[in-house]
């Protein structure tokens, strides 16, 4: 395959541009973390981002279109069985089990805190959903257990060999596996949106992890090697101005 990466190494040293990235699309990326990802950041700054978040998929309208997404992809299947992956703040889980009678979602995170707060909200009441901490790249199910697993904006979280065992790991215990995250504009592009985010990145904790996020995002182009290195079929859809989503499915 013409993405297909030689060696572990050579998807660990991919660059999120994708293997045939440019110069300044190279120059264009960061190992540095964002403040969701820190250990040594306050709890409540934290919070103002996850906070922001949820208010900006709300306003924009994010959660119901990427709930509508999943829900799209599983129209054939009368009861789905649905795992999120990084789920947050839980709100596209809400959006599944409001819009789909007989779904069941278990909705996981990493983070012990954001499992924590999901628990003792609406979701940890609900008949139909489980909470759980889940690491994606080292998923604890069994083999096709889900008929769907949904990770949204929070892949970019990820390294490059993190992101292609999340590809593995979510074909293996879901038949599709749904990424949705921020789109990498060509470098010229790039630049122009970083530009108008780094004057209140010293001051903004959610624009301060907004640029990181930018420069962590992966291209079409990197997502394809990831998912040739993973052995899975990928379906690539979205553009320069809307999110990136990537559908994925044991070849």
């Amino acid at each position: 395959m013409a993405y297909m990466a030689t060696s572990t190494a050579d998807i660990a040293a991919m660059p999120r541009g994708g293997p045939r990235a440019s110069c300044l699309d190279r120059l264009l990326q960061t190992d540095r973390l964002e403040y969701l990802d820190r250990d040594d950041v306050d709890q409540r700054v934290k919070r103002s981002v996850v906070r922001a978040l949820e208010w900006t998929g709300d306003m924009f309208g994010n959660h119901e279109k990427f709930a509508a997404i999943s829900l799209d992809l599983l129209a054939e299947v009368p009861d789905p069985r649905i795992l999120e992956l990084g789920a947050g703040h839980g709100s596209v889980s809400r959006r599944l089990l409001a819009n789909h009678p007989t779904a069941h979602v278990t909705v996981t995170d990493v983070d012990p805190a954001a499992v924590a707060a999901m628990a003792d909200g609406e979701l940890g009441d609900h008949p139909r959903a489980v909470v759980r901490a889940m690491d994606a790249t080292d998923i604890d199910a069994d083999d096709g257990s889900f008929d769907l697993a949904l990770f949204a904006l929070s892949f970019h979280h990820l390294s490059p060999a993190q992101a292609a065992a999340v590809f593995a790991e979510g074909t293996r215990v879901a038949r599709t596996l749904l990424i949705i995250d921020l789109p990498r504009p060509p470098a010229p592009l790039h630049l122009l949106r970083l530009a108008t985010m780094l004057p209140l990145a010293p001051l903004v904790p959610f624009v301060h992890d907004g640029v990181i996020s930018s420069l962590r995002c992966y291209s079409p182009s990197a997502l394809r090697a990831l998912a040739a290195h993973a052995g899975v079929a990928l379906e690539l859809r979205g553009g320069l101005t809307t999110p990136q989503i990537a559908i994925a499915r044991r070849a």
